[in-house]
């Protein structure tokens, strides 16, 4: 912004010059007693020329036409100075485009030719000619082939700098995408290879025992009753092993955290092992009615409270971290604040597509909406960070999950 700002104000201030200098030749020309219907039409026609080049060759950004476009205004100043010798001064111009539009070297031919008309003119119309009329435009034009050329460059470094900027920011969303691709990747590679295991672990145990049962019951059909109650007792030692296997097979689904207790001692043991291993003074608070949640609400908000008690061992700098678990009669919510040095959310990833700075905030959102709720952030720069993470409660869920029964 700051680049293409300074490339206007200098093409401003160009078109600025030649008009200034086109108005105060034609005024002096008439006061020396040039013929007026003359001067305005040649002055005329160079204004129509050189506005007509300033707009429409930007837009064509063809080199050749910019060229002839240049060589064109360079006959009408030609005229202009025939007329009269006040005109020279529009060499000034002159020499700006050629740094701008023109190579190096045909630029300083071009250069030294009007050059050499700024120093004919005078002789051509006063037959005088001074150090002052030689040294004086020399230097302006040295001067204005230099900061032409500076110009170009500052538009070369504008025009870099913007395909840098849209290269960094193509791949950052690259990045971005392959990070997720990745993430689902594993998601799906987890989730074959839990199924897989699950499989296996149903096949051998459970199939295998409802296997043993039919034949069991098949062979004790029409036996006497000692042969019945002994095929019972059998059954029912295989329906007791097989029992001990399903609850084995729940119990390795839920997480390990959760296997000694409800989400609130879960989570108190995990803010007393952050204080234990940071020194990170911990508060927290649970509200009662939240020892029953669903156990896909309490796996979710585990997860959330891991991923953000991460970022701050990681990132935060914090001395201070309060957590609050609280249920409403619908939404299960969970806050997190620390008083560390926060972030600036909207270059850290806290938008609807995950950055690769972004990419915990992003994951604790997906699993959030998986189950139709939702995480508000608050942050920042030096003031600490607040995440409140909340999930909706659907009663027939609750009473599915939530009862023993």
């Amino acid at each position: 912004m700051k680049m293409s700002t300074t490339v206007r104000a200098m093409q401003y201030g160009q078109h600025a010059i030649t008009g200034v200098l086109i108005i105060v030749g034609a005024v002096r020309a008439i006061v020396d007693g040039a013929e007026p219907i003359l001067v305005s039409s040649v002055s005329i026609s160079f204004i129509g020329w050189y506005v007509i080049g300033s707009y429409a060759l930007p837009r064509v950004a063809s080199q050749r036409l910019s060229v002839g476009w240049l060589v064109g205004l360079a006959a009408l100043w030609l005229a202009l100075s025939a007329v009269s010798a006040e005109f020279i001064w529009l060499a000034f111009p002159l020499w700006l485009l050629a740094g701008h539009l023109m190579r190096l070297r045909p630029a300083i031919l071009f250069s030294i030719a009007v050059f050499a008309v700024v120093v004919l003119a005078p002789l051509l119309h006063t037959a005088t000619l001074t150090y002052a009329v030689v040294i004086g435009p020399l230097v302006g034009g040295v001067f204005a082939l230099g900061i032409s050329r500076g110009y170009l460059q500052l538009l070369t470094d504008a025009r870099e700098r913007q395909q840098l900027i849209a290269s960094l920011l193509q791949a950052q969303d690259d990045m971005a995408a392959l990070q997720e691709e990745l993430g689902q990747s594993q998601r799906e590679s987890g989730a074959i290879e839990e199924r897989t295991r699950l499989s296996r672990d149903i096949h051998d145990t459970i199939a295998q025992g409802l296997s043993a049962v039919v034949l069991i019951t098949r062979a004790g059909t029409g036996k006497t009753f000692e042969d019945a109650t002994t095929a019972l007792t059998h059954i029912e030692t295989i329906a007791l092993d097989n029992l001990v296997d399903v609850r084995r097979i729940v119990n390795a689904l839920s997480p390990a955290e959760l296997q000694q207790g409800a989400l609130a001692s879960a989570l108190r043991r995990m803010m007393d092992r952050l204080t234990a291993e940071t020194g990170i003074r911990t508060e927290f608070h649970a509200a009662d009615s939240t020892t029953s949640l669903p156990s896909t609400v309490e796996i979710a908000l585990l997860r959330t409270a891991q991923s953000a008690l991460s970022n701050v061992r990681l990132h935060a700098d914090a001395h201070h971290v309060v957590m609050t678990l609280d249920e409403s009669e619908d939404t299960a919510r969970l806050d997190i604040v620390d008083d560390g040095r926060g972030f600036n959310i909207h270059t850290s990833g806290d938008a609807a597509e995950p950055t690769a700075s972004g990419y915990g905030l992003h994951s604790m959102r997906a699993r959030l909406r998986e189950l139709g709720g939702g995480l508000d952030i608050e942050s920042t720069e030096g003031d600490g960070t607040a995440l409140s993470a909340h999930v909706p409660l659907s009663p027939s869920r609750i009473q599915e999950e939530g009862d023993p029964r």
